[in-house]
């Protein structure tokens, strides 16, 4: 176990804004976790679990505990022939474990290649892209109750899972830390490629019957060439959710903006944030020290040292434009300290 005091956590998100951590406990191993579970007493006022920090941006400093879980592992723990059960300790890097779950000739992650940060971190925002979700796949989550200090198993189905939320996000926040995931996955291949821009790429590529690997590939070509790299602009990728609304209030907005596009989402309409950040101006625009990509209007990137509040002051002017034109209030994605 590493402790270091007074810590630039500059490094450790992608947004690459400066804040500091009173004090950084990095867990390596299963006996750096055992010892954590039974020597430190979390305070959910000071302290912070810190994933790859790719979703969260901070606009003060932590005055307690950031805590780094990184212990790895990975390990096939059910197998039935055409099912297999997967777990996945939380300091697992995802992309790394979607390409290996790939190699061992399993499916089911593929649609959610390139997507940034840890194993552990995927249950709290139920990642998705493409069409698939992690409550799709996922089994059950491991966690420590940081009360307690006692282990906890989560079903799939007591997770709460949402459209980029879950228990571990909203009513459960920094009550649990998530030190492993279950998830079910295939050999036999069942491509999912309803979304759109997937079956283009795959039609670009010169692939009409895609293997899981295949639309891997694919996912990553369309990732890589519509986001920017937080390597040379900061940024935590979709910055806001696509906002859900009834279907009789996207009706109403399709009677005034008739290009707005709207997905169904069960008995709810799914809009574009993107479509209306763009109308609204934005897309490839700057506020002080931030910006908006011109690659994708839901990216919000650190486009010259930027601060955290630099960053949420853009967010907050541009909900402001979204709201005054149509009415709906944009949501963050991002954990915002």
């Amino acid at each position: 176990m590493k402790r270091s005091f007074n810590v630039s956590l500059k490094p450790l998100n992608s947004f690459a804004v400066e804040a500091r951590a009173a004090q950084l406990i990095e867990l390596e191993s299963a006996d750096d976790l055992l010892a954590f579970s039974t020597e430190h007493r979390f305070d959910r006022a000071r302290d912070l679990i810190l994933g790859g920090g790719s979703n969260i941006l901070f606009t003060t400093d932590i005055e307690g505990t950031v805590i780094l879980n990184r212990v790895p592992g990975k390990r096939i723990v059910e197998d039935s022939g055409d099912e297999v059960v997967l777990e996945a300790s939380a300091g697992e890097n995802w992309h790394q474990l979607v390409l290996w779950s790939l190699a061992q000739g399993l499916s089911g992650i593929e649609n959610l290649s390139l997507i940034p940060g840890q194993a552990g971190a995927a249950p709290l925002q139920n990642i998705g892209a493409y069409g698939v979700e992690l409550a799709d796949v996922l089994d059950s989550v491991m966690t420590i109750d940081l009360e307690s200090l006692k282990p906890r198993e989560f079903q799939n189905s007591q997770c709460q899972f949402e459209y980029r939320n879950s228990r571990f996000k909203s009513m459960d926040a920094g009550k649990f830390m998530i030190t492993a995931i279950r998830l079910r996955l295939r050999r036999k291949f069942m491509p999912r490629l309803s979304y759109s821009g997937i079956g283009e790429e795959l039609a670009s590529m010169g692939i009409d019957t895609p293997t899981a690997s295949q639309v891997s590939d694919a996912v990553i070509r369309i990732r890589q060439r519509r986001l920017p790299d937080p390597r040379v602009h900061g940024n935590a990728g979709s910055f806001f959710k696509n906002p859900l609304v009834s279907r009789l209030t996207a009706d109403l907005l399709l009677r005034d903006f008739k290009d707005l596009p709207v997905y169904s989402d069960g008995d709810q309409a799914k809009l574009s944030a993107a479509w209306m950040i763009e109308k609204c101006g934005w897309k490839d625009r700057s506020l002080g020290r931030a910006a908006v990509s011109g690659q994708h209007a839901l990216v919000l990137i650190n486009s010259d040292n930027a601060s955290g509040a630099d960053i949420l002051a853009l967010a907050d002017a541009i909900r402001e434009s979204v709201r005054d034109r149509f009415n709906i209030e944009l949501q963050p994605e991002p954990l915002i300290i």
